[in-house]
């Protein structure tokens, strides 16, 4: 059965747990998506003061993670097009007093608003198989890297050993959708949602040759966990520049955009995709 993942139900989904989002992921991952997160930024850390582009950054996690390591040295841009979470996410910059080094800004992975060539990295953490076209949403985040710079993808995978693998499955299908259900009550049922979006997702040596066919070369894959994660990390050809039709937030020689300006942006930009991180 196909799984509904239009831009309406995503939004909707989303927006119903956002309040207690943070809380569901580390509460049912029993905070191991923290060592995700930080492993991420090792294995794919920043090289020089380019910007950073997170992409369905959600509330912001994996955003923060790169603002922290960088100490503010390098600009980090985090988009979702759901608006609730952007604004949890703007209050948790807030309190870690990084109001002047992370920019969040509602946007559409599969149109994303910036030029050509501009980021050394450009990051998704559970929310690549969100977006409605996955090859587009791909295009871009390639489309909007430097060349030479990286494309990093976090996403849930299922486990291959076993016994593992079947008492995970039995955990992932039954009863984390009952429990996350129960705690972050939804009409969308974002929690049963989960399980279905991570099976129909290709993964592996699958996700790699989509990553291949967007531009990438030098794919690797990291799993973590037993293999409930994997990243995947990929460098854009040097060779490869793609002319950009969206230059209406160029970076490159730009000042950084301040936060007014950036939630001014959140409140009027208009997204037709489903691109927010997983539940």
């Amino acid at each position: 059965m196909t799984l509904d993942k239009s831009n309406t139900r995503v939004q909707k989904m989303f927006g119903e747990i956002a309040p207690r989002y943070d809380l569901m992921n580390h509460l049912l991952s029993l905070n191991v998506d923290r060592y995700w997160r930080w492993r991420t930024v090792n294995l794919a850390p920043p090289r020089g003061t380019s910007p950073i582009l997170d992409v369905c950054t959600g509330t912001g996690d994996l955003a923060l993670a790169y603002c922290r390591r960088t100490a503010g040295a390098t600009r980090v841009i985090g988009t979702d097009f759901c608006t609730e979470m952007l604004q949890i996410g703007q209050k948790k910059k807030t309190r870690a007093g990084l109001n002047g080094q992370v920019t969040f800004v509602e946007a559409d992975t599969q149109q994303l608003p910036f030029a050509s060539d501009q980021f050394q990295l450009v990051t998704v953490a559970f929310g690549l198989r969100n977006v409605a076209d996955t090859d587009r949403g791909l295009a871009e985040m390639v489309r909007v890297c430097q060349p030479g710079g990286r494309v990093a993808v976090l996403e849930f995978s299922m486990p291959r050993w076993q016994p593992f693998k079947g008492i995970y499955s039995l955990y992932f299908r039954y009863v984390l959708p009952k429990v996350g259900q129960w705690m972050a009550r939804n009409r969308q049922e974002a929690y049963r949602y989960l399980p279905e979006s991570v099976s129909q997702f290709p993964s592996g040596e699958a996700l790699v040759t989509r990553l291949t066919a967007a531009g990438l070369a030098q794919v690797e894959m990291h799993p973590f966990t037993l293999g409930i994660a994997t990243l995947y990390v990929g460098t854009k050809s040097d060779q490869e520049t793609t002319a950009s039709p969206r230059t209406d937030m160029e970076l490159a020689g730009s000042h950084p955009t301040d936060d007014a300006t950036a939630d001014s942006k959140m409140d009027d930009h208009t997204t037709e995709s489903s691109d927010c991180v997983a539940p």
